[in-house]
């Protein structure tokens, strides 16, 4: 099959076209054709050498796909060959044909081609484990999204507003922090020309906010300190900023203020299997009544992933990259 490999760690240019063997495919696993496939930072971590594969996983990059059954282990999953699904993946997204666990295979939402369900994994899967399980934003809580045009970002603010919360959300430039709007968020903080943590408190009226989804890190931890409203949240899921910080930690006992991290990639398929059921529940008639829409700013073909990784170093996206395979 095709697939693009990582020859070194380095730039965008060791991404390279090749030919490897089929995936083999494991008890509990389908075999899925590759139509699309999603382009995500830890995608670009992987190739800079930061951040290895789990054991046993691929080395190829890519952590979700969306295409059609061929194979694998079907007793009781509900699927057949040929359906079309979206899969989280621990790697190997990157290539024409990749295995994943059957528990983290979901079918296309009703409307969706294979390409904007392609879109849908990692960033969902992340967003309700961090943003809904681990930081529990609850009924009339408020939520602050660091980097609001990433995919993570686009995801959050969709969700959370469609499900009836207030969103603020940081980004980039002012035609970024007008998209968050766009995107449903009630107001977006451009962070290079304002501070975030004082426009959030006058923004609530002094309150703060209940849960922070933060992708920084590094120097961002005391400033959401400052504008977290007491038992507030912050979710770290990134360290964009650097892994250092210092804290008020008198602060956080006074007000009872929670910071938590997770990263999903290492995480057992049994954990992620009960998001993807969530998911299933709760976001996918959300997707097909058209309250949530997959956002995608490009597409190249897979052989073109260095120029994909190029444009996501640049960050000049508002939403998904996305690689075609079919």
């Amino acid at each position: 099959m095709r697939a693009i490999e990582i020859s070194q760690p380095g730039p965008p240019d060791v991404l390279h076209p090749c030919e490897r063997p089929m995936p083999a495919v494991k008890a509990g696993e389908l075999l899925i054709k590759v139509h699309a496939a999603g382009v995500n930072r830890p995608d670009v971590f992987q190739r800079l050498g930061s951040y290895a594969p789990p054991p046993g996983a691929s080395d190829l990059p890519g952590l979700e796909v969306a295409g059609e059954i061929v194979d694998g282990d079907l007793a009781g999953s509900g699927f057949k060959p040929g359906d079309m699904v979206c899969a989280l993946v621990q790697g190997g997204g990157y290539a024409e044909y990749c295995a994943a666990p059957v528990g983290q295979c979901l079918p296309l939402p009703k409307g969706c081609s294979a390409l904007e369900a392609a879109s849908l994994p990692e960033n969902y899967f992340t967003v309700w484990s961090n943003v809904f399980d681990r930081a529990r934003l609850s009924a009339g809580e408020t939520l602050l999204v660091q980097g609001g045009t990433s995919g993570i970002g686009v995801s959050a603010i969709q969700l959370a507003a469609a499900m009836g919360h207030r969103v603020f959300a940081t980004a980039g430039s002012d035609d970024k922090a007008r998209a968050c709007v766009t995107l449903g968020a009630e107001h977006g903080i451009n962070y290079k020309t304002t501070d975030f943590a004082a426009t959030v408190k006058t923004l609530t009226s002094g309150r703060g906010v209940d849960v922070i989804l933060d992708m920084v890190g590094g120097d961002y931890l005391p400033r959401e300190i400052d504008c977290l409203a007491d038992d507030g949240r912050i979710a770290l899921i990134a360290l964009l900023g650097g892994s250092k910080a210092t804290l008020d930690m008198g602060a956080v006992l006074r007000r009872r203020l929670t910071v938590t991290g997770s990263t999903l990639r290492p995480r057992s398929t049994a954990f992620k299997a009960a998001i993807a059921q969530q998911l299933r529940q709760r976001v996918w008639p959300m997707i097909e009544a058209g309250k949530i829409k997959p956002v995608i700013y490009e597409v190249f073909p897979l052989d073109q992933a260095a120029a994909a990784h190029a444009l996501m170093e640049s960050g000049s996206h508002v939403g998904k990259i996305m690689l075609q395979v079919i």
